[in-house]
């Protein structure tokens, strides 16, 4: 016999917002998983197409900055990388 599944927060609706899929613990229990909502990605403002190549974000971790993924091909491109080896302060 198939066995049965509650929620394990108090949103009791199957609706957009409250997606969950099925995973067995170690004991051999299954569970629901809560799953986040997939982000929709950058895109170009003129053709509302999406950018390639850029990594994908939620607003949540866009508005912490730049990405934990995010990488320099060399030492220029990085904000204020020669500014942070001069001695004296450019005014």
């Amino acid at each position: 016999m198939v066995q049965r599944l509650t929620y394990r927060k108090r949103h009791s609706y199957a609706t957009k917002s409250n997606q969950h899929r099925v995973v067995k613990t170690p004991g051999g229990k299954l569970v629901y998983q809560s799953t986040k909502k997939r982000a929709s990605g950058p895109k170009c403002p003129v053709t509302g197409k999406r950018i390639q190549g850029d990594y994908i974000n939620t607003t949540h971790q866009h508005i912490g900055g730049l990405s934990v993924r995010t990488t320099f091909k060399n030492a220029t491109q990085i904000p204020n990388f020669s500014a942070s080896f001069t001695s004296t302060p450019k005014l």
